[in-house]
């Protein structure tokens, strides 16, 4: 899972930064969710690389000074260990 915002803020438009991180992760295939303090996409870990990467591109060349990215490893369940219990793995920390 990755999410993500890019800056800066405009408030009376949406700007081609912005657009350009959300057609950048929209056509790597991930299921995408935008929420009131950024955007977030799931899928498959190849398919979370690219997206990043491309993401990042695309927006400082459309014109982002600044991009937020927070990458996760979900479990089946949502969990971090892929028991779905969010528990970290031994020796990991909690």
């Amino acid at each position: 899972m990755v999410e993500f915002t890019t800056e800066p803020f405009e408030l009376d438009t949406f700007p081609e930064h912005a657009a350009a991180a959300r057609r950048a992760v929209d056509e790597t295939g991930l299921a995408v969710t935008v929420g009131p303090f950024g955007t977030g996409a799931e899928g498959g870990a190849d398919q979370v690389l690219a997206a990043v990467t491309r993401l990042l591109r695309e927006s400082l060349d459309a014109g982002a000074t600044r991009i937020s990215v927070q990458v996760s490893v979900l479990g089946e369940s949502g969990g971090t260990d892929g028991t779905g219990t969010g528990a970290p793995e031994e020796g990991g920390t909690p």
